[in-house]
């Protein structure tokens, strides 16, 4: 796998966390781990980092070698 292709699928995979972070805000879904209550301000953490890590993604994969 090329360091282009990588980087692609890496954004792929980082926009879909992304998304699923945005739909669960959107939506208002709950997140429980055992007994524990997970809050929504970590959802709008790994938005910001997922995102962050999806551009990042597809800037590296459109960068010119």
């Amino acid at each position: 796998m090329t360091p282009r292709s990588y980087s692609l699928v890496a954004g792929i995979i980082f926009s879909l966390v992304a998304l699923l972070h945005a739909l669960r805000l959107l939506r208002g879904w709950h997140v429980l781990i055992g007994d524990l209550s997970v809050p929504a301000s970590l959802s709008w953490l790994g938005l910001v980092v997922a995102g962050y890590l999806a551009y990042q993604g597809f800037r590296l994969s459109r960068a010119r070698s």
